[in-house]
């Protein structure tokens, strides 16, 4: 059983072009799916620090874009496949929402082994690609504006 155990707080940013083409990274574990950036928020980290390591972590974006708070978060439950990874008893988490907005498609550099692909999607098909309902919502947020 872990001794660090996460923090039940994390971010979801969405890279979006100005032609309205989203980023998604296929994750390796517990298994394959495709997602937006995502992360747990470190100890004594912001949801706005987290959300700019995530992005460099993930995509080794930096300065390409700007990144903006959307002003949501959602809660959710832990899937069972993530559970052992935080506290015993801690079943939810609240995620914060994230923009990356580039004005064209980036190639990505994608880091650390978490994710094995990438690939651009128009707006109105990524939240069908994805797997989480908040990462769902997010892009059907985006898609209305």
């Amino acid at each position: 059983m872990p001794t660090d155990f996460r923090r039940p707080e994390s971010v979801l940013v969405v890279v979006c072009s100005d032609d309205r083409q989203v980023l998604l990274l296929r994750r390796r574990r517990p298994f394959e799916f495709w997602q937006s950036v995502t992360g747990s928020l470190l100890p004594g980290e912001t949801h706005e620090e987290a959300a700019r390591r995530e992005l460099m972590e993930e995509t080794g974006l930096a300065d390409e874009g700007r990144l903006q708070y959307t002003g949501v978060s959602r809660q959710f439950a832990i899937d069972p496949r993530w559970r052992d990874r935080f506290a015993p008893g801690i079943v939810e988490n609240v995620e914060f929402e994230w923009q990356y907005r580039l004005a064209e498609t980036a190639d990505i550099a994608l880091q650390g082994g978490e994710h094995s692909a990438y690939r651009w999607v128009p707006l109105c098909e990524a939240s069908e690609a994805v797997w989480s309902w908040t990462n769902r919502d997010a892009l059907w947020t985006l898609a209305k504006t």
